[in-house]
């Protein structure tokens, strides 16, 4: 399995596409992802969450490509209403995007030939979904995790305690060679912030 990363916006958020012989494959939209992958044929966007430097491109994506889009219904506020962030003081307007699948943690799910497992884990935004795949050893983490760093809570409706715990329960027990990427910065893998991320140190 393949995958190429893309990285875009004002806030270089990640978005990573993944080539498989039964679809094509995209993790997040942040701006420009939309250009930079006209020429590909996404079949399915899933979006970690609702933020706007991860959901700028969607609805784009969504009408360029027909492909469907997934993500968590906490998420729904977010992307139905392009306003939403101007209540909290943002001057940012995008356009809505709706869901054809909403995805919950529990199970595996089968989507372009890649089984994928989907873990909540909020406290950096509502709905924040990690997509692990097992047999790949390959983790995308969104802005749950990243390298010795984790995702900002001091957002509308953040929550730190929520996230380590988050992050202790579901995403510390993984396999520690497990490749993250994530929705900002470098990748790395959960060995190394199991041991090297001050964040976590003493959860």
């Amino acid at each position: 399995m393949t995958f190429k990363k893309f990285t875009g916006g004002p806030l270089d958020t990640n978005a990573y596409f993944f080539d498989t012989p039964s679809g094509n494959l995209l993790f997040d939209a942040p701006e420009g992802s939309d250009a930079h992958f006209a020429e590909k044929k996404i079949d399915w966007l899933l979006l970690t969450h609702g933020h706007f430097d991860h959901v700028m491109d969607a609805a784009k994506i969504q009408r360029r490509h027909g492909c469907r889009v997934a993500f968590h219904p906490d998420t729904v506020p977010m992307l139905v209403d392009g306003s939403f962030f101007k209540k909290y003081g943002f001057d940012i307007q995008y356009e809505p995007c709706s869901a054809d699948l909403l995805l919950e943690e529990g199970g595996t799910r089968e989507i372009c030939g890649l089984n994928i497992s989907c873990l909540h884990v909020p406290g950096h935004c509502p709905g924040s979904l990690c997509f692990h795949f097992s047999e790949e050893g390959l983790l995308v983490a969104g802005d749950v995790l990243f390298r010795e760093g984790v995702g900002r809570w001091d957002l509308p409706s953040g929550d730190g305690p929520l996230l380590f715990e988050g992050i202790r329960k579901k995403i510390f027990p993984l396999d520690p060679a497990t490749r993250v990427l994530p929705g900002h910065g470098p990748e790395t893998t959960i060995g190394h912030e199991i041991e090297r991320n001050p964040f976590l140190s003493n959860i």
